[in-house]
């Protein structure tokens, strides 16, 4: 095996957001998180001009596949944590860099 990835969709609901500034305001520290704390890839890629929803996909890279689970739980603990009413979803794709290979 030559690695692991694992991509993430985030499927994220903000109640309080009036605007897509407030909506900007509560995703920004989000994505930095993951980025700067979590080491994970992410970009916004649908409902960017929606007040009160917001897609991410988030990938990861790992040696193991342990490893690699640790990090999108830790991710998917975060989320949950910092959004525990306000609704979020994780969908996860694992797989080996010898799937994609084919």
């Amino acid at each position: 095996m030559a690695g692991y990835i694992a991509v993430l969709v985030i499927h994220l609901h903000f109640p309080a957001a009036g605007s897509l500034k407030g909506k900007r305001k509560e995703l920004a520290p989000v994505k930095a998180h993951l980025r700067g704390r979590l080491g994970v890839s992410v970009a916004e890629v649908e409902h960017q001009d929606t007040w009160q929803r917001a897609t991410l996909t988030a990938a990861v890279a790992g040696r193991s596949l342990q490893g690699l689970r640790e990090t999108t739980d830790g991710v998917e603990r975060y989320l949950e944590a910092r959004f525990p009413e306000a609704g979020v979803r994780v969908e996860r794709i694992l797989a080996s860099v010898d799937d994609l290979r084919g």
